[in-house]
């Protein structure tokens, strides 16, 4: 199996590249992000690689790092997400923004993929919630709270702080983190004027 391949850009084509390994063209597959991150035709590239194996052909999929190939494989472990789902949103959130949205319920975020309807973004965020964490920069605190959110059990305050700011036009998730940011300098115990005062603070940085 091929895991990484290092070699030469031969040229492009509309969802792969055509790598120059010794010689030997390889046709990668890569998400559209990736492929707008190469460089110029006849520089130097490095892919990690899925390799697909099937009866009727051998399909390579390329990675600028080893945590994209890991989110490739880890969306495809969800009913109903293919190589060209898992693809398409990787083409749209990188690994990081990837791991954040799904770590915090931010099924919009999930569901802008090509092919990713609001059913199939619920089962992904739903599936895969417990891995994202070790992907993410996310703060612990952030997860919590935006879990309590979703299960309708998180105190008034909280729950009040952060339907303010969204009624104000922030998304849902960027409102949970600046709550979240309050909550650390105001204690558990604030209210929730104090919160949204100190939410704000933090969405004007």
């Amino acid at each position: 199996m091929i895991g990484k391949l290092k070699g030469v850009v031969d040229s492009y084509g509309e969802d792969f590249v055509i790598l120059d390994v010794h010689g030997v063209g390889y046709v990668v597959h890569c998400s559209s992000r990736t492929l707008q991150n190469l460089p110029k035709e006849g520089e130097a590239a490095t892919l990690a690689i899925e390799t697909h194996v099937r009866e009727d052909m051998i399909r390579l999929f390329g990675f600028r790092s080893d945590a994209e190939r890991e989110w490739f494989r880890l969306l495809q472990t969800v009913q109903g997400v293919g190589s060209k789902v898992a693809l398409g949103i990787l083409s749209v959130l990188d690994p990081g923004a990837l791991a954040t949205a799904i770590a915090t319920g931010d099924k919009a975020s999930v569901a802008r993929g090509p092919g990713v309807g609001p059913k199939l973004a619920q089962r992904i965020v739903s599936e895969l919630k417990d891995k994202a964490p070790a992907f993410a920069p996310v703060d612990p605190a952030l997860i919590r709270l935006t879990g309590a959110v979703e299960d309708k059990n998180a105190p008034a305050p909280v729950a009040d702080a952060i339907s303010a700011l969204v009624n104000l036009g922030y998304p849902q998730v960027q409102a949970s983190a600046a709550v979240a940011a309050a909550m650390k300098q105001a204690g558990d115990e604030a209210e929730a004027k104090t919160l949204i005062r100190l939410g704000l603070r933090e969405l004007a940085r």
